[in-house]
């Protein structure tokens, strides 16, 4: 290794090793000055940006010597180091072993640096800080978190790791039965309630009092139509809070924009192509009026938080993956049999009960060079979208206060038109 790597290089591996310790000290010794005063820090920043530049040189001296001991030992010593040092601190009552332990990467991510997996060291560090900095949001998460959360968040967990692996990979049956491949659909159902679990989890940690804008926003990704249904009830003998309320909706609508895009980036790249332009025109358009309803109402008082519960349970994901058979069947055979007008028939269909479901449908219908047309494809996803966006608008017209639909209706008609006029140009 050393014979073909010139001076440059070593300088440029040592280098990264110094940073990536610096990195992870600033951030250490930043923390300290919020801890208790008694409290000493294990080490500072010098020490740790010492710690990745000794695993620099201890793999460098493994390598001229032919033998990996010689970073075992090193890392042995350095362990009964810390060991020492954590002995001192539980002396005096500091139990905490995150610094010792973040001292250990640090030198681990240091040997790795001289090894040439620049890459990996820096994304065990900068990963590393982001741990440490997380402190006070991951305390509020575990705060937050009951006993269901853990049971769904330990389901999910189990469906997607041991489950998923070891379904069948092949389709059953001639078509249209060709497409039901045991391992997509879950696949699809977990990929899914994982968008919705994220969401739940940024609401948990960030708190959705921080604002009614960031309940939409993040409410969305979790679910729309529930963010749309909570602020449509609570719109009623509130006149007052119609702007806030008919922002918030919008964000949670614009958000589901978003998620079909990445979704099907996800599944079918290319078939973004032909997406981006309508959806991404019909969420500039929501988010333009949102700009609007937010500078109109910014100083009114902040309604009360939105409760959400945790995305991922065992029933739900079940009925999400057969309502995702179905359509993945109903969409396949109006393929075969019954030519376009038969697909955008059953996207529209679909698209009023879940868009999600439909919009995976599409995108995998699509992947094949023999299946479904890319632009039938996109058409039918934005299709599934308006349709989508139209009953929860109906939501809104059956439940919200007047003053709440006259807010509403002039983004909702704008960025529908807007996404439906541009589907006929893909």
């Amino acid at each position: 290794m050393l014979d073909d790597a010139p001076e440059i290089t070593l300088f440029y591996r040592y280098g990264s090793a110094l940073l990536l310790g610096l990195l992870v000290g600033l951030q250490r010794e930043f923390a300290s000055r919020r801890e208790a005063e008694e409290q000493i820090a294990f080490a500072g920043t010098r020490t740790y940006a010492l710690y990745a530049l000794l695993g620099c040189t201890a793999a460098q001296v493994s390598a001229l010597a032919g033998s990996a001991w010689v970073l075992v030992a090193l890392v042995l010593v350095v362990g009964l180091v810390i060991a020492q040092a954590y002995a001192r601190q539980a002396d005096q009552g500091h139990l905490g072993m995150t610094s010792e332990m973040a001292a250990f990467i640090t030198l681990l991510a240091g040997a790795l640096c001289f090894w040439g997996e620049l890459k990996l060291g820096a994304a065990l560090a900068v990963t590393t800080a982001v741990l440490l900095a997380l402190k006070l949001q991951t305390r509020s998460l575990a705060r937050r978190l009951t006993g269901e959360d853990l049971r769904a968040t330990l389901t999910f967990a189990v469906l997607t790791l041991v489950v998923l692996p070891v379904l069948p990979r092949e389709g059953f049956g001639p078509p249209p039965f060709d497409v039901l491949v045991p391992y997509k659909i879950w696949l699809m159902v977990v990929f899914i309630s994982g968008i919705s679990f994220l969401g739940y989890v940024l609401i948990q940690v960030v708190g959705p009092r921080r604002g009614v804008g960031l309940t939409g926003l993040l409410g969305g990704l979790a679910s729309s139509t529930a963010v749309t249904l909570s602020f449509a009830e609570r719109s009623r003998g509130a006149d007052a809070l119609a702007k806030p309320f008919a922002f918030a909706i919008l964000l949670a609508w614009t958000m589901m924009f978003v998620r079909v895009l990445i979704a099907v980036a996800l599944v079918n790249t290319p078939l973004v192509r032909l997406l981006w332009q309508p959806l991404l025109a019909a969420a500039l358009v929501s988010l333009a009026y949102c700009a609007w309803l937010y500078r109109a109402h910014r100083e009114d008082g902040e309604p009360d938080s939105q409760r959400f519960e945790n995305p991922f349970e065992l029933t739900p994901a079940l009925g999400f993956g057969a309502l995702y058979v179905v359509i993945l069947l109903a969409a396949n055979t109006a393929r075969l049999h019954f030519g376009a007008a038969g697909l955008y028939a059953s996207s529209i269909a679909a698209g009023a009960a879940d868009v999600d479901a439909i919009t995976l449908s599409m995108a995998e219908l699509a992947r094949s060079e023999d299946g479904l047309a890319p632009a039938s494809a996109a058409r039918a996803i934005v299709l599934a979208a308006a349709s989508n966006t139209l009953v929860k608008a109906g939501i809104v017209l059956t439940t919200g206060a007047d003053a709440l639909k006259r807010a509403l209706w002039p983004g909702l008609v704008g960025s529908l038109a807007v996404a439906v006029g541009m589907v006929f140009l893909i």
